[in-house]
């Protein structure tokens, strides 16, 4: 997936346990596991917005995007004019 979770750099650097901020943020720690591994399709802005209220950081802190690998970054064949339309 392209947006990658950065919550465990902020634990670290608040020296905060995954149980506590789970607590504090009010949702429960396998929830809080699902986000923080990446696996989770959606987050409500309730959610982050408590976050960083925690954390005392930033949406962009504990969330960031990356460009996936795979098909785009091969892109096509160069000088390939398969399905071109030359005037």
């Amino acid at each position: 997936m392209p947006i990658a979770v950065d919550i465990d750099v902020m634990l670290a650097k608040r020296k905060m346990s995954v149980g506590e901020l789970a607590e504090r943020v009010g949702i429960t720690p396998a929830n809080l596991a699902v986000l923080k591994n990446g696996r989770a399709k959606a987050v409500r802005f309730s959610t982050l917005a408590a976050l960083c209220e925690v954390l005392e950081c930033q949406p962009g802190d504990l969330l960031r995007w990356e460009a996936e690998e795979a098909e785009e970054a091969v892109g096509p064949a160069s000088g390939s004019t398969a399905g071109s339309t030359v005037a």
